[in-house]
């Protein structure tokens, strides 16, 4: 089988992509930190933990299982966290993925799947955000993100590097047979915090601004599912497979849903009330992202058939009620 290196492995999107891979006929190695992530979400293949930042350890696990390619998800990404300490995200995201970026040359290891964000977008409210769009990022997770785009394209030039980069937007949902699932600590996305509220682990849900330009006064947000989002990548994979060339593709369904409404399937799904308290605003939230994948689907013929808002509800759901991780 064909040994593919997945950093972050053990997080919420890498231990879904560990998942695809293996199904897609891959054997991933999870390189993980467990900083953020849980040992109990390696499941599809071998483990080695490690710091991206030991590049002596990275050498090691280049050297022992060859792999033909490199999906590289690890990284810190809280916003808020990122503008408070951004030498910690500069260190960590973008030092690290140099370190990775470099072994993976020295070790002639040429095909490189990037885990990116519309992060790298900054504010552009009110737009349909598609690839050609001006990278202005306004926080140091964005920026950090941006920087090893660029540092990709910079070794594609010098080594032959060949990447493919996906620019996503909300990733919500859960695998649906619950083998693995979202699980941080502590929890920023808006599902599993509005089902924390639904089941009594948090005393409500606040909703931070409800005076934003929308039809419900809620920001608006792109949602795709953590299965649809994978799938791309193992077509991402394949793409470079193919020797069809570096390429950055963005990743959403085109569709915005209002906080509001997230909050309101969330209720209907698990036939729940939801109890809620109403916030200020939070600086730099736009009233309105949304994600132009045609790219996608058009060239890596991606078809995210999960990602409407009731099925990511329900699968994150399921995961809520029957899945869970333990240091």
């Amino acid at each position: 089988m064909t040994n593919i290196l997945v950093t972050g492995g053990a997080g919420y999107i890498g231990s879904h992509a560990c998942k695809a891979l293996k199904a897609a006929g891959f054997t991933p190695i999870t390189y993980d930190s467990l900083i953020t992530g849980w040992a109990d979400a390696v499941k599809f293949g071998p483990f080695e933990e490690g710091d991206l930042l030991d590049r002596k350890r990275l050498d090691q696990v280049f050297e022992k299982y060859q792999p033909v390619a490199v999906m590289h998800f690890a990284a810190l990404s809280l916003v808020g966290e990122s503008m408070e300490l951004p030498g910690k995200y500069w260190r960590n995201n973008v030092f690290g993925s140099l370190n990775l970026v470099e072994a993976a040359a020295a070790a002639g290891c040429k095909n490189f799947v990037f885990s990116s964000t519309c992060a790298t977008y900054g504010d552009q409210d009110n737009v349909v955000l598609d690839e050609d769009c001006v990278q202005l990022p306004i926080n140091s997770y964005g920026a950090s993100k941006r920087a090893i785009e660029d540092i990709l394209a910079n070794f594609g030039d010098s080594d032959g590097i060949k990447h493919v980069i996906f620019r996503y937007f909300n990733v919500a949902g859960a695998d649906p047979e619950t083998e693995v699932g979202e699980f941080h600590q502590p929890e920023t996305h808006l599902i599993p915090l509005v089902l924390d509220a639904i089941d009594g682990k948090r005393a409500a849900l606040t909703i931070y601004g409800t005076d934003y330009d929308t039809l419900d006064g809620t920001c608006i947000r792109d949602y795709v599912h953590v299965c649809d989002l994978v799938d791309a990548h193992v077509l991402g994979l394949k793409w470079l497979q193919d020797a069809k060339g570096s390429r950055v593709f963005n990743l959403g369904t085109g569709k915005g849903f209002s906080v509001r409404e997230v909050v309101d399937s969330c209720g209907s799904v698990t036939n729940r009330p939801v109890p809620i308290t109403e916030g200020k605003r939070r600086p730099g939230d736009a009233a309105k992202l949304v994600s132009g994948s045609e790219r996608a689907k058009r060239e890596l013929g991606w078809c995210p058939h999960r990602s409407n808002m009731e099925t990511m509800v329900l699968d994150a759901w399921r995961w809520h009620q029957n899945g869970h991780y333990e240091k």
